[in-house]
C-alpha cells in the first residue's frame, strides 16, 4: 500500500469480524470483505462441503469451522479496496 493511508484504510483497521460463526470462518467466501456482516450470504468453500454449493449466512455455524486469521481478512480487504479504487 502507499505511504499515506486513505480514510477508508484507517477505518478498516478498526473493523473486527465476529468470532465463532461463518463470517469469521476461513471457508466463508464473501464477495464484499469491506462490508461483510452477519447478514451476508456466501458460499461455503470447505473442501468437504463445496460439492453441495451451500450458501450460508455470516451468522451460521458448523462443526467444520476454522477461524480466519486477521492477516487473511486484511489481505481480502486490501484486494477489494484496490479493485474498488480501480473501478471508481
Amino acid at each position: 500500500m502507499s505511504g499515506s493511508e486513505s480514510e477508508l484504510q484507517k477505518r478498516l483497521k478498526g473493523i473486527q469480524w465476529q468470532n465463532g460463526n461463518c463470517l469469521s470462518c476461513t471457508w466463508f467466501a464473501t464477495k464484499d470483505p469491506l462490508n461483510a456482516d452477519l447478514f451476508d450470504r456466501a458460499k461455503c468453500i470447505h473442501p468437504k462441503l463445496k460439492i453441495y454449493q451451500l450458501v450460508v449466512s455470516g451468522r451460521d455455524w458448523c462443526n467444520l469451522y476454522e477461524e480466519i486469521k486477521q492477516k487473511q481478512i486484511e489481505h481480502k480487504q486490501e484486494l477489494a479496496l484496490k479493485a474498488e479504487e480501480k473501478s471508481g
